[in-house]
């Protein structure tokens, strides 16, 4: 159950902006998920807005006391205590509203699309045109962090969508990124 949280604010410097910054600290956190298997800890980002579309300079991890505590005694944030600052553990208000945080994917290239059913289906780049017209492409308008793909080493937006404020919490496990499918976290 998400009863805690604890607040991890990324400081920029003049070599590193507040984006590149929070793409390592939630890079560094996916993998001590990873590592440690733990599908308890959920994320949130207290600083999100969609206009003007950003995550803010604010990583809140959310779950019980133990596994925050079993987290952060870990050396998950090494090379990265210079440019982060932790907050207190402390208790989510037991009267903050509930949502869910959750990732959102888009068919973005449709010029990457068109080569992957090349590659699928055999067709030439013609028959791709036809099958997948331009106007196929997305513009995501939701916030996102710059990862790298742990299989692939590739580079990858991770967009993150809210769902709607909900008055009770849905426990369930997150994912490896902390984010919930139902499960929700407290907004405040």
């Amino acid at each position: 159950m998400t009863t805690h949280y604890v607040d991890i604010r990324v400081i920029p410097d003049p070599e590193s902006g507040p984006t590149q910054l929070l793409g390592a600290l939630y890079d560094r956190l996916h993998l001590a998920l990873v590592r440690q298997h733990r599908d308890s800890i959920g994320i949130s980002f207290p600083g999100y807005h969609l206009s003007p579309r950003t995550l803010g300079v604010t990583l809140r991890l959310h779950g019980s006391e133990t596994d925050l505590r079993q987290l952060l005694a870990t050396d998950w944030l090494k090379g990265m205590r210079d440019h982060v600052r932790i907050g207190e553990l402390a208790t989510a208000p037991t009267d903050a509203p509930h949502r869910t945080v959750q990732r959102k994917q888009f068919k973005t290239s449709v010029e990457r699309l068109r080569r992957r059913r090349m590659r699928r289906k055999g067709e030439t780049e013609e028959e791709a045109k036809a099958a997948i017209p331009s106007s196929m492409e997305r513009r995501p308008n939701l916030p996102y962090v710059h990862l790298h793909s742990r299989s692939t080493g590739q580079p990858f937006c991770l967009f993150i969508a809210l769902g709607p404020l909900q008055t009770l919490p849905v426990p369930g496990p997150f994912n490896s990124h902390g984010l919930g499918g139902p499960s929700t976290v407290p907004w405040f």
